[in-house]
């Protein structure tokens, strides 16, 4: 998901220097959702590895 996140990131830069900002702000925007995503994600696992251990 990360590699996903990075080429967001990337398309989106690319199309900021081309000039396209309102894509580019769109693909960021989804870029940080899909961050935000992550971080839940990996929160929620940490939880459940601490819960199955007690």
């Amino acid at each position: 998901m990360i590699r996903i996140i990075i080429t967001i990131l990337i398309l989106a830069l690319v199309s900021a220097v081309l000039g396209f900002g309102g894509i580019a702000a769109g693909i960021a925007g989804i870029a940080k959702a899909l961050f935000y995503l992550l971080i839940g994600v990996f929160v929620a696992a940490l939880l459940m590895k601490f819960v199955r251990r007690v």
